[in-house]
Formats: C-alpha cells, sequence, structure tokens
C-alpha cells in the first residue's frame, strides 16, 4: 500500500506533503468554537465550582497578559518576563484557563476533551512554533536547555526582567481572552440560573 504523504493525484503529480502540525495550526480556533457551543451544553456549573474555577481562570488570564506584553513575534527570541520561567507562557495560561473552565463546568467529558484538544492540537502546535524559533534564532537552542517548555522553574532564567508593553498586549490583542472568559463565565451564571 503506497503512503499518503506525499499525496499523489491520479495523474501523478506529486501534492505537498501536509504535516499534523500545519493542520492542528489551522483548525485550532475553529475547533475552539466548536468545543465552546459543546462545553455550554455539557455544564452542570455551581456557584462552588465557579468560584473555585475562577480562582484558576484569573491567574490564566494574568499569565496570558503578562506573557502578551513581552513577546515581539517573530522579532526577537523573548526571553524575558514569564518567558525566563517557561518557553510558553501562553500556552501555560490558556493550560490554567481550560483546568479553571473545565472545574467551573463540572463535567469529566468535559476534562477529557480538553485534554485530548490540549494532546492532539497544542502540543504539535507548540513543536512547530519551536521548530520555527530553532530556525530563525540561533540562541534558542541555549535557551531551550535551560527553560523548560511548558512548567515553569522557580528561578528565572535571565537577569534581566524585561518590561511589560502595553503597547504589545494591545497589539496582540490579548483583551480578547478576558473578554471571552468573561463571556463564558456570564453564560455559566445564565446556565445556573436557568438550571434552577
Amino acid at each position: 500500500m503506497k503512503s499518503l504523504l506525499p499525496l499523489e493525484s491520479c495523474w501523478g503529480a506529486t501534492v505537498p506533503s501536509v504535516s499534523w502540525t500545519k493542520i492542528a495550526r489551522r483548525i485550532r480556533v475553529p475547533l475552539g468554537f466548536a468545543f465552546t457551543v459543546l462545553y455550554l451544553w455539557l455544564a452542570k456549573p455551581t456557584v462552588a465550582s465557579m468560584i473555585v474555577g475562577a480562582a484558576l481562570i484569573i491567574p490564566g488570564l494574568a499569565i496570558r497578559a503578562l506573557a502578551s506584553g513581552h513577546v515581539q513575534k517573530n522579532e526577537r527570541l523573548t526571553i524575558t518576563g514569564p518567558y525566563a520561567y517557561t518557553r510558553n507562557p501562553l500556552y501555560l495560561g490558556s493550560l490554567i484557563l481550560a483546568v479553571g473552565f473545565a472545574i467551573s463546568a463540572r463535567s469529566w467529558w468535559i476534562g477529557a476533551g480538553l485534554i485530548l484538544i490540549f494532546l492532539a492540537i497544542y502540543l504539535p502546535v507548540i513543536r512547530g512554533e519551536e521548530e520555527f524559533l530553532q530556525e530563525h534564532f540561533s540562541e534558542f537552542a541555549e535557551y531551550a536547555r535551560q527553560v523548560p517548555r511548558l512548567l515553569p522553574r522557580l528561578s528565572s532564567r535571565s537577569r534581566g526582567r524585561g518590561t511589560f508593553s502595553w503597547d504589545l498586549y494591545w497589539k496582540h490583542r490579548e483583551y480578547n481572552a478576558a473578554l471571552g472568559a468573561m463571556a463564558m463565565m456570564a453564560a455559566l451564571t445564565a446556565k445556573l440560573l436557568w438550571i434552577r
């Protein structure tokens, strides 16, 4: 049986292969919107679950906001701020947010779905982004040896702290994460009141 990658058309021309990383990068946002619909349908929030969930959602948003105010995508390797502790603080913040929302929803199905999405979509995207950084920034290899991929180290890798930039925060439109989180919590609150 012939391999599917690269794909061959019936006329013998070779079609370029598409890696799962590229597919994952393209489908992660639409998949997130589809999962949101499923999330709201399956969620069984309580006041207590939403309070505990918010205790993780708020720090997750803060980590993402702090990271977005330091990163200069594709311009330079960012190693200051939260990037001195983890190579992927935006994804760490997103993971913490996801756990907070899973707790808020009180559904094992949602928790399992989030784990599956993280393993199948986000880990390949993280690897793909790190391959890009390796190719474009010679100092990335040394940085990667010193700073963990996701779970943060306790001490800073760099002596310089860098400066948070509100301009970068607004440029990356990170406020959308906060707005989305507020909308989700409002929807959970509405569902909680409607169920009663």
